[in-house]
This record gives structure tokens, sequence and C-alpha cells, in this order.
């Protein structure tokens, strides 16, 4: 496989595979609605098919993210600072955290109980690695002028992420903030790669 290929489809795939789980899995769930229900309940214990949903949809998507973190931070300049470096090691986190929300399921009947509480410590974990690092590694490469257009979807996907997570979920219902948020990583995801060869 080459490398070329790898930078142009892997964060496309992950973005695919989670955006393809999260729709299928919700729509063979009975009486579950997507703007109604948290994510997290589709791969919840006791949930009908929760653990092919936590594989294709939570971790091998964030193993792929963080085979993207890797690369956007094999392709710094060998002389970026500390900003970017230390950015695409953010996002490395989140995609770890990405997949560790599908190896810890949340427990309906417990919500307060510590399976319930790993998960949201998961989510937390990746929704911060995400924000933060998209930021700091676009503000970064915008900086430098160093591929200009991957920069400017980071801070765009950042900033939009951010607020959903911290800051619309008090305006629109729970689940379609989480779900806006959800909606900028994937979008990262898919771009990020392909749009950082354009120095």
């Amino acid at each position: 496989m080459s490398v070329l290929w790898l930078d142009r489809w892997v964060g496309l795939l992950a973005a695919a595979l989670f955006i393809l789980a999260v729709a299928g899995f919700g729509a063979g769930l009975t009486g579950y609605a997507q703007s109604v229900h948290p994510l997290a309940l589709l791969g919840a214990h006791g949930v009908p098919h929760a653990l092919a949903f936590n594989l294709l949809g939570l971790v091998l998507p964030g193993a792929l993210a963080m085979v993207v973190a890797e690369r956007l931070r094999r392709q710094l300049p060998l002389g970026a600072g500390w900003a970017p470096r230390v950015g695409s090691q953010m996002l490395l986190l989140a995609g770890l955290a990405f997949a560790a929300m599908g190896l810890l399921p949340l427990d309906p009947e417990d919500l307060h109980g510590g399976a319930s509480q790993l998960h949201a410590s998961a989510w937390m974990v990746w929704v911060l690695g995400f924000v933060v690092g998209t930021l700091m590694l676009g503000i970064a490469c915008l900086r430098s002028g160093q591929a200009r257009a991957m920069a400017g979807l980071a801070v765009a996907c950042g900033a939009l992420a951010g607020l959903a997570a911290f800051i619309l979920q008090g305006v629109l219902p729970a689940p379609l903030a989480q779900r806006l948020a959800f909606a900028c990583w994937a979008v990262w995801l898919a771009l990020a790669l392909p749009l950082s060869r354009g120095r």
C-alpha cells in the first residue's frame, strides 16, 4: 500500500465507517431516533448488535484516526515548533479515546455507574483532544504558511466541534449538539490528509 494511497483514503474510510455504522445500526434498532437518543446507546450493554456497532463505528474509526494523526505528524517540517507537534499528538490521543468509547460501552441501566463513567471520560478525552489538537495544529500551520487549506479546515472543525460540545448543548438538544461535534470530526478525518499535501 503506497503512502499516497494511505493519505488519500484512510481518513475517508474512517469517516465513512463511522457514519454508515451510526446510520445503519440506528435504523436497525427499534425505537431509536437520531434526534432524540445519544449515539452511545447503539453500543450500550444489552442493546442488540452493540458489539458490532462498537467495533465498526467506534474502535475501527478510532484506530484509523490515529493513523491520520500520525501521518500528519510525520508530514510536519523538520523545523516545526512545539504547537503543531503537540497538536498532532492531541489528535492521536483523540483517536485513541474514540476507540476507547467502543471498548468501554455505556450501561443504560446505571448511568452513574463505573462503566458509564468510563465511557463518558473517554468521550471527554476525545472531544478535548480533537478540539485542542485541531486548533493548535491549524493555527500553527496558518502562521507558518504550511498547508493552508488543511489549517483552515482544522481551525473551522475544531472551533465548531468545541462550540457544539461545550456551548450548544444548552441551546440544542444534547444528541443533536453531540452529533454536530461528531460531524466536524468526520469532515476533518475525510479531508485533513489530502489537504495537508497542498503546501
